[in-house]
């Protein structure tokens, strides 16, 4: 057992190339559980910050600080922006499912494996 605070400054290496690091933690007030980890892109796209839920990721390399995730940098670069200070609604949160093709936890969906990356459909591409 490990404790989510080690994981702070871990890089976050996606299906292609490295997306990030982890900033924070959104913790849900009722339940104590992790929600998202608040992913700071200031390595490679200016800063933006993106939520991405823990039970997205693959695995952690403790031994080489890395969270693999199965989402690609352009998937996080045109993912909705978090802007720290606001509040996380559920219309944000459905926006932020949707767009990553996950099914969201409060209608109970569950960690699912082997989940393909969103395919950038017209909506989605800049």
């Amino acid at each position: 057992m490990r404790s989510a605070g080690e994981l702070r400054g871990y890089h976050i290496q996606g299906s292609d190339e490295e997306i990030g690091h982890v900033e924070d933690f959104i913790v849900d007030d009722e339940s104590w559980e992790i929600r998202y980890l608040v992913i700071d892109t200031s390595n490679w796209w200016g800063g933006k910050k993106v939520l991405v839920a823990p039970r997205w990721a693959g695995h952690t390399s403790w031994s080489k600080s890395k969270v693999h995730v199965d989402l690609s940098r352009q998937t996080i670069k045109k993912s909705p922006e978090w802007k720290a200070g606001e509040a996380i609604n559920r219309e944000y949160e459905a926006r932020l499912y949707d767009y990553y093709g996950r099914p969201a936890y409060w209608e109970g969906g569950g960690r699912t494996a082997g989940v393909s990356p969103p395919q950038q459909s017209k909506s989605n591409r800049g």
